[in-house]
């Protein structure tokens, strides 16, 4: 019997352009569903934008049916005004697959670099191109944000059974019941 796919989705948020990817793990093999972006435009206004976001996430939850979303954590950015956009689209696209059901996952771009190359300060493209290796395709997934938001996926997949274990026993206590 073939083991059930889980699948994952990793997203990279940004107000203009939201990345996302979709890996299906099977054991140790990872493959590539699905990857894009949701783009918006500058000429809509941001709670605009967040709506399209927020819904364009939430489609991509209905479509896949993914269990788990890891997300890119917010970095500490020069510019306030970018670092507050982005922290808008984050939370959108969190609420999006809390509603959709997934259990959802954050992490540094460090962490993301850690896994997925082996070395946390990894440049770019050094990331992009173990996604391209790890997922076994052609050319490196394009565009960037798109490749930044498989990386996610994979970081989560690399760790996600014990990273689960750890979150299911955190939420677990305090209720009635349980042990702390």
């Amino acid at each position: 019997m073939t083991e059930a796919a889980r699948i994952i989705l990793g997203i990279d948020p940004g107000t203009a352009s939201t990345g996302f990817g979709v890996v299906a793990q099977r054991g140790n093999r990872l493959e590539a569903v699905a990857f894009g972006v949701v783009r918006t435009t500058a000429d809509l206004e941001l709670h605009e934008r967040l709506d399209l976001i927020f819904e364009e996430i939430g489609a991509l939850v209905q479509r896949y049916h993914p269990s788990e979303a890891a997300v890119e954590s917010l970095f500490f950015n020069v510019n306030v005004r970018t670092a507050l956009a982005v922290g808008q689209a984050r939370g959108v696209a969190l609420l999006a697959c809390s509603r959709g059901g997934c259990h959802v996952f954050e992490y540094t771009p460090q962490e993301v670099k850690q896994s997925v190359v082996g070395y946390g300060k990894a440049e770019k493209s050094q990331v992009q191109e173990m996604v391209r290796v790890l997922l076994g395709l052609g050319e490196i997934p394009k565009p960037d944000h798109a490749a930044d938001a498989l990386g996610i996926a994979i970081c989560h997949a690399h760790g996600r059974a014990l990273r689960l274990r750890a979150k299911l026993a955190l939420s677990s206590r305090g209720r009635p019941g349980t042990s702390p």
